[in-house]
């Protein structure tokens, strides 16, 4: 059997070559397109599935549909696009499998013990960071945004005028929003998938595809 060519001598050489190099007789390739875009392909899936595991699981059975449809790719799109795309599928043919009365799309049942769950996750979050906001503007946060009162009920159990409790309320949403834009600025970090976890799937799909 070949062995899995290494990426540094392949980098340079654009999908759709590689493709071409695959269809015509050299399968132990398709090592470069899965390194090439691993994280990409497990993100996607992971949006969907539940858990790392099962994305892992899926991510495999994904690749092994991509390579037999290989010959398929006419490169209309590009092959990231085109990959992307088959992945989600597997995934979302996955979840019709096991969980066939979930609604795919819309919004999430709110009954279901999964968005109690996430409820209450988000909760925390929110809770950690209204604890760091000033006094001054966390009491008005609470009283007008979770208690839901009014300004005027709220600028007559605080002792202060309506302007005031608008004045306050607007700075702690914004104090809000920007620490919550601290945290959504590490999302390309999150789901990471490389190093040994890479390798992992590289190597379990080629022995699936018999080229390892």
């Amino acid at each position: 059997m070949p062995q899995l060519p290494a990426l540094p001598a392949e980098e340079t050489a654009s999908d759709r070559e590689i493709v071409a190099r695959i269809v015509a007789g050299r399968p132990a390739e398709f090592a470069i397109l899965m390194r090439r875009y691993n994280q990409r392909v497990f993100r996607s899936i992971r949006s969907i599935a539940t858990s790392d595991a099962e994305a892992e699981d899926i991510v495999q059975q994904a690749y092994v549909s991509a390579f037999a449809k290989l010959s398929q790719f006419r490169g209309d799109a590009r092959f990231s696009t085109w990959l992307t795309r088959i992945a989600i599928n597997e995934a979302l043919q996955r979840r019709r499998r096991e969980r066939p009365f979930e609604v795919i799309e819309g919004e999430a049942d709110p009954t279901t013990p999964e968005a109690e769950v996430y409820r209450a996750e988000v909760a925390k979050l929110l809770e950690v960071y209204v604890d760091g906001m000033p006094e001054s503007l966390r009491t008005v946060f609470v009283l007008r945004d979770v208690e839901e009162m009014s300004t005027a009920q709220t600028a007559d159990c605080l002792g202060l005028s309506e302007e005031a409790v608008r004045v306050r309320l607007h700075r702690g949403r914004r104090l809000l929003r920007e620490r919550l834009s601290g945290v959504l600025e590490a999302a390309p970090h999150a789901f990471r998938f490389d190093g040994e976890r890479c390798d992992r799937i590289v190597a379990a799909v080629a022995r699936q595809l018999g080229f390892s």
